[in-house]
């Protein structure tokens, strides 16, 4: 099997250019005259379209190469996650969005000026700006693996920056073009393609299985390693990450935090016409990403049919390598690889985290200084919208660096590891919100420890934490969501300290 990029694999890499270019270019057509058409595209886009962009946001190159490897090596708890962005989904539609749209907001961090004050809104901001580009930076360093195996056939740190950074290029100009609208159209070619890819590559594996339907569930069902069609775990393992109990409680949290407190997600949210849409939109991507999420875990199981019980190498030319990334290097044909390519660089599509980032840093940080001293025109904070996509850009590329050291150091896998980075701001904001949100509680400086308290419990479950403080090593097996519970405990204490002042009018009127 040829293993470099053929003129098939350039061709539907080169089309993949194309439908995107084209995407863009009809959404900006309109125009941009006002900040809300460029951070909110004039909270005209249809509710469909917002949950096809909400789905393209949640799925990442974490499920595209991460789901696989997680069926393959274990069975289909992962898919069991469902339910907590599902019970997530209605907390955030009954709690939060209806909030955001009786207030008027740009970001979700606005609501935290009208509890407490400006200071806790700006550190709300800078909360989440730091676990975005976290977040954001290590789906970057995921999606670099794949296209620099793929491009290059090797996972060194150059080539690594090499692909992180024309990744980077493709969502800074979608950001650049039209503003949310355009990112929003785009999201659409993009979940065309990777899930069109996914089916493409289930269809191909399921030809090179030599099995019927009812053999292949036998086998799943009767494997050495354990029922790999087991989508339920009942076990109370601490270790375990897709665990019922850590799904109900972590896993749960982390799509609070996800849809209702991210802007990456609620901005789109809040784009729609009123809070009835925005609700429906959030319901309809959760449900949707269901089958997604299961195309996903049965292309890892067909995988375990195809390689049976002693598995693929794991290596690729000496690198290190998850089953999928070994079945594309090794077995796709020309084209098809190209295709695959091109899903993984739609999974891993940034501009969406590129668009909500600069939104809190030009509407919660730039823009209240900025009247402060006598202010601007919308179209500036268009202008400074783009230039802090570019900024933040940059920072997200210098994560994407550092996750190529930090994930060889925790040993984690694809999906536990970007999952896992996303805890670290979301302990703090869950927290917070909690406090502000449900009782009288809090004040705004409460608010600003509370976030530090709850990065820094997160951080202290981290392996080389543990290993630099000389903390029993048992702590290095405490999965994401038990660390997500903990953090965000630890933060609604801190916030919960002052007796607060009582809650503001409009903070809590659903």
């Amino acid at each position: 099997m040829q293993t470099s990029f053929t003129l098939a694999d350039w061709a539907v890499l080169g089309l993949y250019v194309l439908l995107l270019a084209t995407a863009g270019w009809l959404s900006t057509r309109r125009g941009l005259a006002s900040r809300d058409d460029y951070f909110l595209a004039g909270h005209h886009v249809p509710t469909w379209l917002v949950a096809v962009s909400v789905l393209s946001t949640v799925q990442s190159a974490a499920t595209f190469l991460g789901a696989p490897d997680s069926s393959y090596r274990g069975n289909f708890t992962y898919l069991s996650g469902v339910i907590g962005a599902l019970l997530a989904a209605w907390i955030v539609a009954h709690v939060l969005i209806p909030r955001f749209y009786a207030l008027g907001v740009t970001t979700v961090y606005e609501l935290l000026e009208a509890r407490y004050d400006a200071r806790a809104r700006r550190a709300a901001a800078c909360m989440y700006l730091v676990g975005r580009i976290l977040a954001s930076g290590a789906r970057l360093y995921l999606a670099a693996i794949a296209v620099s195996m793929i491009l290059f056939l090797d996972v060194s740190a150059t080539h690594i920056a090499m692909a992180a950074f024309v990744l980077l290029l493709f969502g800074l100009v979608f950001t650049f073009m039209g503003g949310l609208e355009s990112i929003i159209w785009s999201d659409l070619v993009q979940v065309v393609l990777y899930v069109g890819a996914a089916l493409v590559v289930a269809f191909y594996l399921w030809q090179l299985i030599p099995m019927d339907f009812g053999q292949a569930i036998d086998a799943l069902r009767d494997a050495p390693s354990g029922n790999k069609l087991t989508v339920i775990d009942w076990s109370l393992d601490l270790s375990a990450p897709f665990g019922i109990f850590a799904v109900l409680t972590g896993v749960t949290l982390l799509n609070v935090g996800s849809s209702g407190l991210d802007q990456d997600i609620t901005q789109r949210l809040i784009a729609c016409r009123d809070a009835k849409q925005g609700n429906q939109a959030l319901y309809l991507a959760n449900w949707v990403s269901l089958p997604v999420i299961a195309l996903f875990l049965l292309i890892g199981a067909l995988l375990y049919l195809h390689y049976g019980q002693s598995g693929a190498s794991g290596t690729f030319q000496g690198e290190k390598v998850t089953v999928f990334m070994h079945f594309i290097l090794t077995e796709l044909p020309p084209g098809l690889r190209g295709l695959v390519t091109v899903g993984v660089i739609a999974a891993a599509a940034i501009n969406s985290g590129l668009i909500s980032m600069a939104s809190v840093l030009v509407n919660d940080l730039y823009r209240p200084w900025s009247e402060r001293h006598g202010g601007h025109s919308e179209r500036h904070y268009v202008r400074a919208g783009r230039l802090a996509s570019v900024v933040l850009g940059l920072a997200l590329f210098g994560m994407a660096i550092l996750s190529f050291y930090w994930q060889h150091y925790s040993d984690a896998s694809l999906l536990e590891f970007v999952l896992g980075v996303m805890a670290f701001a979301y302990s703090g904001l869950i927290g917070v919100y909690g406090v502000a949100l449900f009782t009288t509680r809090g004040s705004s400086t409460s608010a600003i420890a509370a976030f530090a308290m709850g990065f820094l419990t997160v951080l202290a479950f981290q392996p080389y934490v543990i290993d630099l403080a000389g903390l029993p090593a048992a702590l290095k097996g405490v999965a994401f969501p038990w660390q997500l519970v903990l953090g965000t405990l630890v933060a609604a204490c801190v916030c919960a300290v002052p007796a607060g002042k009582g809650v503001a009018q409009g903070a809590t009127s659903g």
